[in-house]
């Protein structure tokens, strides 16, 4: 033990605890090298023969990185080029410390045996710990530590040495560092200098992230943007109420407005806009600013025009002065004005490696280049390579270093590629990485944790389940669904009501809290359903085997059990873990069937008929409370099982049986929520779905008043009556159109922990309390959800972290964003796939309707494939036709004389323009009605405007 500090801290209950801190000192630890004699004791990591061809270092070497280049030079630490690296205890803390996300790849670098990287604890070594003198920063202490070590390896394997001459490189970008530790005799070198030097992989160069130093040496010295005011500046504005700090939102169809998510007291927030270049000042989609109100006569509404960053007009990619005019006189909004501010700081940003493509220089032997990110919310980013034309076509991963006030673009350095653009397997990977989305195997140390195989029911499992093999249980799923969370029951008992069972797959039993299987489930959230491909939560032994409710054998189960009577109300409650044998495995379209077929009798049939009655009831009595029925177009692939690409492409068919499993899960849900709330009123993982804001219901209300009809928006119950009344004569359509705009129009549903939160609400659902319990094989939530009812019923016993709202709260933040995610990249799959099916199918005419209307275009629904595309009316290489805007009762647009409403029937052609490879686009053209003059430009497939929030069944 090298010393003791002792010192007290006050409790939250005001107390006084007294804390003593010791550092303990040894001199044992084994310094890693298979090169040392002296101290080897395991396993060798660092390499005897540890040479990189490098002009600098012609000889055995160690890299000893300090932090500034691990955090920013991780891009190259994870080349596989790059072996024999020194990390130190020092240098891994402060990058834990700084950065999570470069902490956990830098972790998986030193879980890598073929990366031979080494943890040598230096601030436990005898030799290598340093006392913090007086007057000295923590940086500097640390700074010098890292040359301590840097100098203890020198000689202690200067010791060991041989002819070989091995040596230890240290790697800096900091001046001072580098000239202390030339001055101490240490072999330095900035990581550019050695990078550049290396020989046998010259590309290496391109992975450089841009350092303070280099910065300045690709921009011009115009400056463009105002400069950034520094954190305690903003961190005094945003106290005393001058700054306020939100969540910057970049628009996807305009690249000169965002919005900023101010987070206000409670459930309070508020959005304000942002608009033109200067204004948004070198913020990036999702970074957390600081932003200053300007007066109200400066206050605008958003645009309603669609515009794209063209990128630069000539081939001197460091900026067009043209451009620039153009870029400050940028159009303004004129709808409805809204609080508009302007950046006056960055608290945190919230870069990440982007997938795209380069925009390639026309210069001559240029290396610098514009990338072009697939996510059309981030800027273009400039970067330089020596690899230009063997990347042209190729996707590749780009990250950003830093955004100078003097350059149009933020500059970065390539990372990777992912491979040939269009290629299904590329694409797919893009898009996974564009939405987070983890999907590495899983690793051995989750594996390990899985149960060994065979794996069979033991008396020990008996001894706390109710045996329910002899209940006649069964599936209803899609087809081909082989991770089966979910089955049923239903039979008559003798004083005339029915007994119904929800028997959930008890997935709980097989992961743990704590262990690495529960750890990785937790991170991953949710299993993601991309079109032919499924990306699971847990692995397969578990998803699709053990845990699966497949027919014909045994499984464990936890069970929601009720006494329903002849008007499907509740008699009574039970929860229970069990053991289950499902009788059969149903797909929608089998049990519906049965159900039809009224020569079946069998027992499973009866079940299901009863089940059917039941739940038709339990429906009506869920819409006279207000619960909505709204519509969102789904789309099913049929997949060519050889090529596996797309050959028929058809809107989803819903049955009673979709319903009848959906009200029993519902049911399921609510009766778990009130469980898991009465006995842990502070710690319950719930799931609430806020009502929307009166100014969402605005589209929704214009679209009615154009048909004269008015819809109300007071309460779910309101809205669902106006719905379910709002007919138009000969437009059977036209109710289900006005549902896809009121989905539009919802808030996103969220988990959140009930000690944490007062408003419970389920707004679609028409619930007081809900829960996520029937789906724990995809959803990590009912995992949790599963544990605290285990808990409550004494079937299992409980943990701290379970009983703590703090956590339980964290880990809803993440459970909301990987599920936010998934949807988003279930979407983009059926976008790729529909692009794929249309290219295959050339040009199609087919019949849609006006969704939205702009300035310049007009957004269309065709029903029968469930898509979305804008006809624009503007192209930039012809005379513009004579546009007339109207926004005021209704929203319409006349274009030469015709006027186009919400909701017209219009016909167009269909096509895939792959013209730009980066964004392939579902061309619509006009075909009806005709208008004279108008040259119809190419089409972007539409993201919708408001949140595709479908209801939480």
């Amino acid at each position: 033990m090298l010393k003791s500090k002792t010192f007290v801290k006050k409790t939250r209950s005001g107390g006084i605890m007294k804390i003593v801190r010791e550092h303990y000192l040894r001199d044992d630890i084994w310094c890693g090298s298979e090169f040392c004699t002296e101290c080897k004791q395991d396993e060798s990591v660092l390499q005897k023969d540890a040479c990189i061809e490098s002009n600098l270092c012609v000889f055995p070497h160690y890299l000893l990185p300090d932090t500034n280049v691990v955090l920013s030079q991780i891009d190259i630490l994870e080349d596989p080029l790059i072996k024999n690296v020194i990390i130190l205890q020092t240098v891994l803390q402060e990058v834990r410390h700084r950065s999570a996300p470069i902490y956990k790849r830098l972790k998986d670098i030193l879980h890598d045996k073929e990366k031979h990287f080494y943890t040598f604890t230096n601030e436990h070594h005898r030799e290598t710990y340093i006392e913090r003198e007086p007057g000295e920063s923590a940086n500097d202490r640390n700074d010098r530590a890292i040359r301590v070590s840097t100098k203890w390896y020198s000689d202690h394997l200067k010791n060991a040495r041989t002819e070989e001459g091995l040596r230890i490189v240290l790697l800096t970008n900091d001046r001072e560092n580098k000239d202390k530790s030339e001055e101490a005799g240490l072999l330095t070198y900035r990581c550019e200098e050695y990078i550049k030097s290396l020989i046998a992989n010259p590309e290496l160069v391109d992975r450089l992230a841009l350092t303070n130093d280099d910065k300045n040496d690709i921009t011009s010295s115009k400056v463009l943007f105002p400069e950034h005011l520094p954190l305690s500046r903003i961190q005094s504005g945003i106290k005393s109420g001058t700054f306020l700090q939100g969540t910057f939102r970049a628009s996807r169809d305009n690249y000169l407005e965002a919005t900023v998510f101010v987070h206000g007291e409670g459930d309070e927030s508020t959005e304000v806009l942002i608009q033109g270049l200067q204004n948004l000042n070198r913020a990036v989609h999702q970074d957390l600013v600081a932003v200053e109100m300007l007066p109200q006569n400066q206050w605008v509404g958003p645009s309603s025009v669609v515009l794209q960053d063209e990128g630069p007009k000539d081939d001197d990619v460091t900026g067009d002065d043209e451009e620039e005019k153009a870029l400050k006189g940028a159009v303004v909004g004129a709808g409805p004005r809204k609080p508009t501010a302007r950046v006056v700081g960055i608290i945190k940003r919230n870069w990440r490696p982007f997938c795209g493509m380069l925009f390639l220089s026309q210069i001559k032997e240029a290396t610098r280049h514009l990338f072009t990110p697939a996510d059309r919310r981030i800027p273009r980013i400039r970067i330089e390579t020596r690899q230009a034309s063997t990347l042209a076509g190729q996707r590749i991963m780009v990250a950003i270093d830093g955004w100078p006030k003097h350059s149009r673009y933020p500059n970065g350095h390539f990372v990777r590629s992912l491979g040939c653009a269009g290629d299904k397997e590329t694409e797919t990977e893009v898009l996974l990485l564009e939405h987070d989305v983890p999907h590495q195997d899983f690793s051995q140390a989750v594996l390990s944790f899985l149960p060994k195989m065979p794996w069979s029911i033991t008396e020990e499992d008996m001894a706390v389940r109710e045996d329910l093999r002899h209940l006649t249980v069964c599936s209803v799923d899609p087809p081909g669904c082989t991770d089966i969370d979910d089955a049923l029951h239903c039979r008559d008992l003798p004083n005339g009501n029915q007994e119904v069972g929800v028997h959930i797959a008890d997935v709980s039993h097989f992961i743990r809290p704590g262990n690495a299987l529960d750890q990785e489930a937790a991170s991953r959230g949710t299993t993601v359903y991309l079109t032919g491909r499924r990306i699971d939560m847990v692995p397969e032994l578990l998803s699709s085997n053990l845990c699966s409710l497949r027919c014909n054998v045994e499984r464990l189960a936890f069970s929601c059990i009720w006494e329903i009577n002849e008007k499907a109300e509740i008699i009574k409650t039970r929860f229970a873990k069990s053991v289950i044998n499902s009788k059969a495995s149903l797909t929608y379209a089998e049990a519906q069937m049965r159900i039809d077929d009224t020569s079946m009798n069998d027992d499973i049939t009866k079940s299901l008929r009863g089940l059917n009655r039941l739940a038709k009831i339990l429906k009506r009595q869920r819409i006279e409370k207000g619960a909505l029925t709204l519509s969102s177009p789904e789309v099913r692939f049929h997949i060519d099982s050889e090529t596996h690409d797309p050959i028929d492409l058809q809107t989803k068919e819903l049955k009673d049986t979709n319903s009848m499993v959906e009200e029993f899960m519902l049911l399921a849900n609510i009766s778990v929520a009130q469980k898991i709330y009465e006995e842990f009123s502070e710690c319950a993982l719930l799931r609430k779905h806020p009502a929307p804001p009166p100014s969402n219901y605005d589209i929704l209300n214009k679209a009615a008043k154009s048909k004269n009809l008015v819809i109300h928006t007071d309460s779910a119950k309101a809205l669902a009556d106006s719905l379910d009344a709002a007919r138009v004569d000969n437009f059977p359509y036209f109710n289900t159109l006005l549902r896809i705009l009121a989905t539009r129009c919802m808030m996103q549903a969220v988990y959140f922990c009930s000690g944490m939160d007062s408003d419970f609400h389920h707004y679609g659902l028409a619930s007081p309390i809900y829960t996520h319990f029937t789906s724990p094989i995809r959803r990590y939530s009912d995992i949790i959800v599963h544990r605290l009812l285990a808990v409550a019923i004494g079937a299992d016993s409980t943990y701290p972290d379970l009983m703590d709202k703090h956590k339980q709260s964290a880990l809803c933040n993440n459970l909301n964003y990987r599920h936010k995610m998934a949807q988003y990249a279930q979407r983009a799959s059926v976008a790729f796939h529909t692009q794929l099916f249309f290219k295959s199918r050339g040009i199609m005419n087919e019949e849609g309707f006006i969704l939205f209307v702009r300035k310049n275009a007009i957004i269309i629904l065709i029903p029968k494939f469930g898509l979305e595309g804008t006809v624009f009316f503007e192209n930039k290489n012809k005379p513009s036709p004579k546009l007339v805007f109207n926004d005021e009762v209704a929203t319409t647009l006349t274009v030469e004389g015709h006027t186009f409403n919400m909701f017209d029937k219009v016909k167009v052609t269909i096509s895939l323009d792959a013209s730009n490879i980066q964004h392939q686009k579902i061309r619509m053209s006009l075909v009806e009605p005709v208008i004279p003059g108008v040259s119809v430009a190419p089409s972007e497939p539409n993201e919708p405007e408001a949140k595709k929030a479908k209801l939480d069944h």
